[in-house]
Parts: C-alpha cells; structure tokens; sequence
C-alpha cells in the first residue's frame, strides 16, 4: 500500500544529463579523444548527448566511449566529412528500450546533414525520453534553424505519451534570444501548438553568461568569434511529484586535461527531478 504523503511528495532523486560537441576529429583529436574520456568520467552524467561523433568503418567513437564508460548507446549518422562520417550519440547509464532518428530540413538547401535521434531511457524511476540533435552552424542560417526546429517539434510530439517530460539536448548553434530558441522555449509561436520547453540554463545556472563557444578556449579564440551560448539541455514541463524539474546546471569541460583542451566546444550537465 502507498503511503499518501510519499505519493503526492516532491520527488528529492536526481537525474544527471550532459549534452556536448565534441568536434569530429578536428584539431589535435588524437591526443583530445582521452580528454573526452576523462571529462565524461569525471561528470558521470547519468544520460550523456554527443554531436559531432565521428565514425568509420571499422571504428565508432561513440560505441568506444560507451564501452569505456559501461553505458549503453545509439548513434546516428547525418553526414561525412571527408570521408568519415559525423553524427549523433546518446550513451545511457541504463538501458536503451527504443530510440530512433529522423533527418531535418536544410540538407538539399545547404548541404549539410542534419538529424535529430531519439532513445527511450528504461532507468530505475521510469522510462526517460531523450533527443540529441546538431543544428546548422552558420550566422546567417537562422531561417534554416527554425525549419529544423519545426521538424525536431514534430518528431519530439511524435514520441508521445511520456510519464517523464522530454528533454532534447545538442549544439543549435544559436544563441539565447534567436528565434529558433524562442520557438523551442514557447516565447513566440510554437510549431506544435503546447510543446515547449524550459533551458535548463535559465532556470538553474545562475548569474554567469554559461558560454559554450568560449574564447578562453584557444581551439575558439583563433575563429575571431564572439562567446555565446548555443549548447541546450531543454526540459518540457514537470510531470507528477516535480518529475523533470530542473535542480542545477553548470558548464563543465572548460578546461584542459593534461594541457589538452577536449573539444572546441563546453558541455552543459543539469540535474533534474526524478
């Protein structure tokens, strides 16, 4: 029999969830791949988001860090660069029940493959929907990015029902106020009418800016770029007992590891209720 006071109790438990770009085998990526290893120990997200995982035929970075870390993982690919591929991850503590992926608008138009993947986390408090996505890159592609927002929005609806909010994480490549993140966040029109989400970010990171593309990082400061923040973990609405709500959020693998900087972008780990 359940206790009345412990069902209808805030849930305390937490889950950890890091999204991050880890930069293809640009740079000096031999010498980054063990910082990228370090880095996701060091955190031990529970759910972890990658962009820019590369692959070949014999080799898949993100099936080798799954299996150094003991997680379980999908991939996805969206486009090779000079003959190797680049992609999507999601590496879970727990088991994967399902997952798939679509590709998002702007392929034909810019010629740059972009997808959105989807895993349904079996975790010990209940099924968790995740999607991990990579967003077109350049300044002036925001036309591009809403497009492929509208269809990450319908492929996100499309996995419903959920007893846990969906959190859809990955490089927009966009910063806070553009209007691809407002349509996400629900600040201007929706693509599907009711789905939005909050950034975990705004809701718990505190009064520092939260750059992800930083020029304290040297791998940034040589593109004569300004900082922004353009790396989300988005959470739809709380569910019952607060499940989803977001507790915390920090930017982590900001700094270098044996004097090796990991990848050009910061990742962002937020704990939520759950």
């Amino acid at each position: 029999m359940t206790d009345q006071n412990e069902k209808n109790s805030i849930i305390e438990t937490r889950l950890k969830v890091l999204t991050w770009n880890i930069w293809w085998q640009f740079g000096p990526w031999q010498q980054r791949r063990p910082a990228i290893a370090a880095t996701l120990k060091k955190h031990d997200a529970d759910i972890i988001s990658l962009q820019e995982v590369w692959c070949d035929e014999s080799t898949n970075l993100a099936a080798e860090l799954a299996a150094e870390l003991g997680y379980h993982h999908v991939f996805e690919r969206s486009m090779d660069i000079r003959g190797v591929g680049l992609g999507n991850a999601l590496l879970s503590r727990w088991p994967i029940k399902r997952h798939d992926a679509t590709a998002l608008y702007g392929k034909k138009e810019t010629g740059e493959g972009r997808v959105a993947l989807f895993a349904e986390i079996d975790g010990p408090r209940g099924l968790v929907p995740i999607f991990s996505t990579h967003l077109n890159w350049k300044f002036e592609h925001s036309h591009i990015r809403q497009q492929q927002v509208a269809d990450l929005a319908h492929f996100v609806d499309n996995k419903q029902p959920w007893s846990f909010p969906p959190i859809v994480c990955g490089d927009f490549n966009a910063d806070p106020l553009s209007e691809e993140i407002r349509m996400l966040k629900g600040l201007t029109t929706c693509p599907v009418e009711g789905l939005f989400f909050h950034d975990a970010w705004s809701v718990a990171g505190g009064n520092e800016p939260g750059f992800t593309w930083d020029n304290v990082n040297p791998y940034v400061a040589i593109e004569l770029e300004p900082n922004r923040r353009i790396d989300y973990v988005f959470v739809g609405w709380p569910q019952a007992r607060g499940a989803g709500h977001i507790l915390a959020c920090n930017v982590v693998g900001n700094e270098p590891i044996n004097d090796v900087w990991p990848s050009d972008h910061h990742a962002v780990l937020a704990e939520l209720r759950y």
